[in-house]
């Protein structure tokens, strides 16, 4: 095909066809419509439900949490969680270019290196190892440490080290910390987790950067054989035989039209992938027969697996003097370590983070702002598991979403750790210019009223992920190569396909999936 049919094609009114059709255009989805279009033999069209990040307020670090809820925001909700007390938990995900790189706090921390050893003995592949990561992470990355054999360098995403602007309860916060042994870091992404550092963030020049922003240039979206449709969401997935025939679309035209593709690659994300998998016949026989959806292919993992970090919020003190606002977003610091055991290293099991706002989940008031700051708390390896199905086979029909939070014993014993932990930190002598007094938890007298206060105190640190996990086991929805094992030509990309998650946010291991997955799409592997 010449390259003057292409650019016809891509530039036409209406829907055109691709080599290659990328369903979402969050992180994943514009990473790789990027690194996709580079050959430009290969036609790629970019599906996304939303549209251009056109408010000003993303770009601002510290207006982070009051984007939540807007009309780019899915703004899914859980059922409710007996584990905690029985409330229902609004889940922000980014409906626009750029995805919820458009909405999260910025956190940029790839992981600890066991996180991968356990994708490489889910899969049976070392290339999902930390080490065979290696080169993914630095391609993505612009680190100010960068060209060191470490950290990247000169990548499209900016990976930002705080100085000077660290809130002065933040510097308190980490010297309490270390005082009682957590050594000190130089960010989160050198394979150490376990000490002290304010967080490493995805801002330039003061300013967030979307993965649209990086990856998705004007030189970039300027390519003849680059198409990105927005405002249009696909309702189903047309099978013929073992291979995805065509794609159904909604929004653009108004009515249902029709895509043709010699690959599909899913990156909807963790609710979505699974649901549109569903809606086109592809899930748990089960599930689909309660919904009305007539099952083609019976993959009774899809939708299962459900993973998510929660963070307490929180261990609430009031503030001896006003806190100045944060000139970053709002929670600078995060405190990984070994439950129980300041000085002891390995994989992290619980988080303590500092927050410089009054961060309290919705049971409890929060003081105004400059009055009191936060503990955040939470675990690292939840092993509650949760699950996700439709309700119906249209694309109106709500999800439901059930990730059985604090299911386990475990995991409420490491949450009484984490809360611990905080408080231990929350009351050195280092934070005494600050501290005042504990507003919450207060007294708590034994186990129960412990486990009642983290039901209550607990929310999202939005890392939903895992509901097509990868694996070599039978029931794994798609192999190490990231495709469905029922189909030949349907690639999903995105955090559904993680076995478990990283010890903390999981945006830096889904962009190191994605230029994983482009990279073996390049060598044809």
């Amino acid at each position: 095909m010449t390259k003057a049919t292409v650019e016809r094609e891509l530039n036409a009114d209406v829907v055109p066809n691709a080599d290659i059709v990328i369903v979402g255009g969050g992180s994943a989805g514009a990473l790789l419509a990027a690194r996709l279009s580079e050959d430009p033999t290969r036609r790629v069209l970019l599906i996304e439900a939303g549209e251009e990040a056109n408010d000003p307020d993303i770009r601002n670090p510290a207006a982070w949490p009051a984007l939540q809820g807007r009309s780019y925001d899915w703004d899914y909700r859980t059922e409710p969680q007996t584990g905690t007390a029985g409330r229902v938990h609004r889940w922000a995900r980014g409906r626009l270019i750029g995805g919820s790189s458009c909405l999260h706090a910025m956190g940029y921390m790839r992981g600890h290196p066991a996180d991968f050893q356990a994708w490489v003995d889910a899969t049976g592949d070392p290339r999902w190892s930390w080490d065979e990561l290696q080169p993914a992470f630095q391609a993505i990355e612009d680190h100010p440490l960068g060209g060191n054999g470490l950290y990247g360098k000169g990548g499209p995403m900016p990976v930002y080290l705080p100085t000077d602007e660290v809130s002065p309860v933040a510097r308190a916060f980490i010297e309490a910390g270390a005082s009682l042994g957590l050594p000190r870091l130089e960010g989160h992404n050198s394979g150490q987790m376990i000490g002290l550092t304010p967080n490493s963030l995805n801002i330039r020049d003061g300013r967030r950067v979307t993965v649209a922003d990086a990856w998705l240039t004007p030189a970039v979206r300027s390519r003849a054989n680059l198409a990105i449709l927005t405002g249009s969401r696909v309702r189903r997935l047309t099978l013929a035989g073992n291979r995805v025939h065509c794609l159904e679309i909604v929004g653009r035209q108004g009515g249902p039209e029709e895509v043709f593709a010699d690959q599909v690659v899913l990156c909807a994300g963790a609710l979505e992938s699974p649901a549109l998998l569903m809606r086109s016949g592809i899930g748990p026989h089960n599930m689909l027969d309660a919904a009305g959806v007539g099952c083609l292919i019976d993959v009774p993992d899809i939708g299962r697996n459900l993973q998510d970090h929660l963070l307490g919020a929180g261990n609430l003190y009031a503030a001896r003097k006003p806190v100045p606002p944060s000139r970053l977003q709002h929670s600078e610091s995060m405190a990984y370590m070994r439950a129980g055991d300041f000085a002891a290293t390995g994989q992290p099991e619980i988080v303590v983070g500092c927050g410089i706002a009054p961060i309290v989940s919705e049971c409890f008031e929060a003081p105004a702002a400059g009055t009191a700051y936060s503990l955040l708390f939470g675990i690292t390896h939840p092993t509650s598991r949760g699950s996700l199905r439709i309700s119906g086979p249209e694309l109106g029909d709500r999800l439901i979403i059930d990730p059985a939070y604090l299911q386990t014993e475990r995991d409420r014993n490491l949450f009484r750790q984490a809360l611990e932990a905080a408080r231990e930190i929350g009351h050195r002598d280092e934070l005494a210019e600050w501290r005042e007094r504990e507003l919450l938890p207060g007294g708590l007298n034994g186990e129960a009223e412990i486990d009642n206060f983290i039901a209550q105190a607990v929310i999202t640190h939005h890392h939903p992920c895992g509901t097509c996990r990868m694996g070599k086991d039978t029931d794994a929805v798609v192999d190490a190569n990231l495709r469905l094992k029922a189909l030949d030509n349907l690639f999903i990309v995105d955090a559904s396909i993680m076995p478990s998650l990283t010890a903390g946010p999981i945006h830096a291991a889904v962009l190191a999936i994605a230029e994983t997955f482009a990279r073996r799409m390049d060598t044809g592997g």
